[in-house]
Formats: C-alpha cells, sequence, structure tokens
C-alpha cells in the first residue's frame, strides 16, 4: 500500500514540477525581462510561491520516508523527457502544449517547460530525483516500535 500512495504521489511531483515550475519560471523570465518589481506585481509573487511550493515538495519528497517511487516517476519522466531532447530537438518540443486551442496559462506554462529543458534543469532535476531509488533502505518497510523494543530487550538479555 505505501508504495501505491508513493506511485501517486510521484505523478503529483511530475505534475507540480512540470506544469507549476514550467508557468512560475516563465513568469519570472517575464519580469526579469520586464524588470517588474516583485513587490508591486502580484504575478511575480505567485511565481515566487508557486516556485517555494514545488522546492518544498521536492525536498520532502526527497529527505522523506516515503515510498521510492515517489522520486522515480518524476525522475524518469525528467530524464526520459531530456533524452529524447538531446536525440531530436523538434520530437521533444512537440510534446510541449501548444496551439491555438491551450489555455494561456498552460501555454505559458509550456514555454517554461520548453526553457528548463533546453537550460538542463529538468536532466539536473531527473538525476536528483533518481538518486533516492538507489538507496536499498528507502525499499524496505520501516520498523515498528514493537520490533525496535524487541531488539533492545534482546541486546541487553531481558
Amino acid at each position: 500500500m505505501r508504495h501505491f500512495f508513493g506511485l501517486l504521489l510521484g505523478v503529483v511531483v511530475a505534475a507540480a514540477v512540470l506544469l507549476g515550475g514550467g508557468w512560475a519560471s516563465q513568469e519570472a523570465v517575464r519580469g526579469a525581462a520586464q524588470g517588474v518589481d516583485p513587490a508591486k506585481d502580484t504575478r511575480m509573487l505567485i511565481a515566487l510561491g508557486v516556485m517555494a511550493v514545488v522546492g518544498l515538495l521536492l525536498g520532502l519528497v526527497l529527505v522523506g520516508r516515503v515510498s521510492p517511487l515517489a522520486t522515480f516517476i518524476p525522475s524518469m519522466a525528467l530524464l526520459a523527457w531530456t533524452v529524447v531532447y538531446v536525440l531530436d530537438v523538434s520530437r521533444a518540443a512537440s510534446l510541449v502544449p501548444t496551439g491555438p486551442s491551450v489555455q494561456a496559462e498552460l501555454l505559458q506554462a509550456g514555454r517554461g517547460m520548453l526553457m528548463l529543458l533546453s537550460t538542463g534543469v529538468y536532466g539536473l532535476l531527473g538525476v536528483a530525483l533518481f538518486l533516492p531509488v538507489l538507496m536499498p533502505s528507502r525499499w524496505a518497510r520501516p520498523e515498528s516500535d514493537e520490533e525496535q523494543e524487541e531488539e533492545y530487550e534482546e541486546s541487553f538479555g531481558f
């Protein structure tokens, strides 16, 4: 059951990194290009908040005692997209939501995703998210309090 919830959490993390991070990065670039003061522009403040929430989510998944699937799913999505980008840029760009029927915010998130992909940020995040998968202790079930107490009592001969 722990790995099922890890799988669901991995899908949420992947969506947050791709959509939230893409939109926030594009908004931050827009603000920097226009010389917008973040304290006076609410969209810039929201973008900074989204970046903070995505960073907090990534940090909690990386160091928390959750299933390694929570980091494996987004790492594979990010690394696979990076490999596709390296092999065929036009095919990787075709995976981004574009077109006249796409909502403006989603279109902006797509542009941000392309920017993060082309600068290598997704490759970097993919490798960082893959490292917890390699730790065997993340795959094992956490010891219950009863098991820890029994080990303690056995070590002292009680």
